[in-house]
């Protein structure tokens, strides 16, 4: 009987951090936030905003039972910011950017920070 209870959801420990959704959207939107920086010379971060975001996403981290090293660990994961990035880079191909286009990145960049979507609201633009 003991075991039963332990097995219940309720005593479940939380997803892997991979497996997190809210964890996985705000990081994409980072990486892909990032990529149209370096790519669209009339594109800056945010950084205010993206410190902040990253510090909120932390305390979400931990509200959800991860530890302050967890999230840590999982954001400096060689794997996992491939993975992630890979990510990005598709949801970008997605909405419009094309490899040596400079100009479809700027595009898709101000079609982000228009429409205020995750990568948009880290972005600012200089047109």
């Amino acid at each position: 009987m003991v075991m039963s209870t332990l097995a219940t959801p309720g005593f479940a420990g939380p997803l892997s951090m991979a497996q997190n959704a809210h964890i996985n959207d705000e990081l994409r939107a980072g990486f892909a936030g990032d990529v149209l920086r370096k790519t669209c010379p009339t594109l800056s971060a945010r950084m205010l905003v993206v410190m902040g975001r990253l510090w909120d996403l932390k305390s979400y981290a931990e509200a959800q039972g991860y530890t302050g090293a967890d999230y840590d660990a999982f954001r400096s994961d060689p794997a996992q910011k491939k993975r992630l990035k890979a990510e990005a880079e598709a949801y970008l191909a997605a909405a419009g950017a094309k490899p040596d286009d400079v100009q479809s990145y700027c595009a898709v960049g101000e079609a982000e920070i228009a429409k205020r979507t995750a990568v948009g609201t880290l972005l600012r633009s200089t047109k």
